[in-house]
């Protein structure tokens, strides 16, 4: 059954198939998950790490993930970048579902649409600032939109340090060519997975206020594993994940109203 078939479909109704395509991905959103499942392990001892989740990420937003150890939130945002695989369900970025693609096609899309930035910062320390965020793009043998990168790596003030490695880099500033380099490529998304996490509260709020202008003047769309309600409240949206189940989903939120929440949820 093609595409066209697959759009009559409910969406509660997808599921992994050979035989029937997924429903069309809805406009305006950047990736998405449709009763994602994700199982670990065997008998007893397996855990049900996403429950079912079904989730948009609109396009020029900036979304922040938030949950207890455990929720799913890491495993549901390395699905939908492509770093792992679900046991059932579909995601999705842009258009594609990612189980219709092979090994090679993965890859690229990961490359030229998919931006990432971690909690280790993850540069390579032989390269420069500007090798490193040059990176995906040389492995495609791409050059790029120059004044695109120019802008980026203006607004990331990273300009006077192009030529230094990340061992003379600080903290802070190995974190602000992680988040350009994620930019570079223009991708449809960036997943951050704690990216704050190794930063001091100075370092960490200049790189969620960069994160967040990013979304404001360039458009880019932002997905955010976060346990701070500080980092979160830089986002226009918090998911709240338990036990693998979507529990809540807050608007426009404050630090305060993040922080009441966790209270009351007791995460």
């Amino acid at each position: 059954m093609g595409m066209r078939a697959g759009r009559r479909m409910a969406r509660h109704a997808v599921m992994t198939s050979t035989e029937t395509a997924p429903p069309a991905p809805p406009t305006a959103v950047a990736a998405g998950a449709v009763d994602a499942e994700k199982l670990y392990g065997l008998g007893e001892s397996q855990v049900r790490a996403l429950d079912g989740v079904t989730v948009t990420f609109e396009s020029g937003r900036f979304t922040a993930i938030m949950g207890p150890s455990g929720s799913g939130k890491s495993t549901l945002l390395h699905c939908l970048a492509g770093l792992d695989s679900l046991t059932a369900g579909a995601v999705y970025i842009g258009d594609t579902y990612l189980a219709s693609l092979n090994d090679k096609q993965l890859t690229e899309l990961r490359r030229t649409q998919v931006g990432f930035v971690f909690q280790a910062f993850n540069l390579i320390p032989t390269l420069t600032a500007k090798e490193n965020i040059l990176l995906p793009l040389m492995l495609g043998g791409d050059t790029g939109d120059q004044a695109w990168i120019d802008e980026v790596i203006a607004t990331v003030g990273l300009a006077d340090r192009l030529t230094h490695r990340p061992s003379e880099l600080s903290g802070g500033q190995q974190q602000r060519v992680a988040v350009a380099r994620a930019l570079a490529s223009r991708p449809t998304i960036i997943f951050a997975d704690e990216p704050t996490g190794n930063l001091d509260s100075h370092s960490g709020a200049e790189i969620l206020d960069f994160m967040r202008r990013a979304v404001r003047e360039f458009g880019q769309t932002i997905v955010m594993v976060t346990h701070d309600p500080v980092a979160a409240s830089y986002a226009d949206r918090v998911v709240f994940l338990g036990d693998g189940k979507i529990v809540d989903d807050m608007a426009d939120p404050t630090a305060e109203r993040v922080l009441d929440h966790i209270k009351q949820f007791g995460e």
